[in-house]
């Protein structure tokens, strides 16, 4: 009977992802006509304007949506069981952080200082800069990982590194010119638009293989919910572990920040919602839960951002810090047994 019931709210939960999916799709600063939508998205129109709109523009934007909700809740999952905290998220090992300095060092600097080519404000060169910071970053939590042990040590030194990251970043700033600041600062807004079909090529399969070694590990991962010396128990190699988690978390989050902007409070919260929803921490149903919650909640903050009859929009990281901020309060006062989890 339970099973039946998951199965019930799983389906639920995927159409509802594909109906907000489909309302992304209608829903912009310029008014299409359903008809014109569905025959457009058919390669039957005759208008290029809405071809435009509708398949370079809007299609990749609500496919975007999904695969950085999934990448950061997953991502926020598997922070969540590997440190034991209810509250930790993707940012926790500073690798957004990386991709944000990476991004800073590209946009700030390259006005001012660098003159090899860096002047051609292009998306792949903001792009490449964000995966280098990522990548940086991550070569150090993955260096300092062989050498610390303690779980509780290695979130410090993460978040440390988030920190150094963002004393630079300050530096930078400090030392532009207005234009790069303002260029920096509309990046971290976030944004779902950036990310073109070429784009498309590089984030869908990252965030792929990611998801896929995600749903590998889920066994292991129900061991850690019962400390490691349980996990060791039964033969889990702990290092092992925590390193590949580390990687995926890196590869999930890196990657969804370097194309999308640092994109905050999905990755936190999402876990919640899924284990709220469906009363369990097993990853085996706790995992795809994230992914589809996190999917359709980023997506459903897209609608909102466009602020859907006004012509307007708001960035995204607002919307989903309006979503999430009171979710993480609600969390630590009304539902306090969600920390029992672990």
């Amino acid at each position: 009977m339970p099973d039946k019931r998951n199965t019930i709210k799983f389906l639920i939960l995927f159409l509802g992802l594909l109906l907000l999916f489909i309302m992304d799709l209608f829903i912009g600063s310029i008014y299409i006509s359903p008809g014109e939508i569905w025959t457009t998205l058919f390669g039957k129109t005759q208008d290029p304007v809405h071809y435009e709109i509708i398949i370079n523009y809007r299609l990749p934007k609500a496919l975007t949506a999904v695969l950085v909700g999934s990448a950061l809740s997953v991502a926020g999952l598997l922070m969540q069981t590997l440190f034991a905290n209810p509250l930790a998220g993707p940012d926790v090992l500073g690798v957004n952080s990386g991709a944000g300095l990476g991004v800073a060092v590209f946009t700030l600097l390259s006005a001012t200082t660098f003159t090899f080519g860096l002047n051609d404000m292009s998306g792949w060169g903001i792009l490449s800069a964000g995966i280098t910071g990522a990548v940086c970053i991550l070569f150090l939590i993955l260096i300092t990982s062989i050498k610390i042990t303690n779980t509780v040590s290695l979130l410090i030194v993460g978040i440390m590194f988030g920190n150094i990251a963002g004393a630079v970043i300050s530096i930078l700033q400090s030392v532009s010119n207005p234009d790069s600041i303002k260029l920096f600062i509309v990046w971290t807004f976030g944004s779902l638009s950036g990310v073109t079909w070429m784009f498309m090529k590089i984030l869908a399969p990252l965030i792929l293989i990611g998801l896929f070694f995600s749903f590998m590990i889920q066994k292991q991962m129900d061991s850690l919910l019962l400390g490691e010396n349980y996990a060791k128990g039964l033969g889990i190699n702990i290092f092992r572990l925590r390193f590949f988690i580390i990687l995926i978390t890196a590869l999930l989050a890196g990657s969804s920040t370097a194309f999308a902007g640092p994109i905050a409070f999905i990755g936190v919260t999402v876990p919640h919602i899924a284990r709220g929803l469906f009363n369990t921490s097993r990853h085996r149903i706790i995992l795809p839960a994230s992914l589809l919650c996190g999917a359709s909640l980023l997506v459903l903050c897209d609608i909102i951002s466009q602020l859907p009859g006004t012509g307007f929009s708001v960035p995204i990281n607002a919307v989903c810090a309006l979503f999430g901020a009171p979710m993480i309060i609600w969390i630590i006062f009304y539902r306090q047994k969600s920390f029992r989890y672990f």
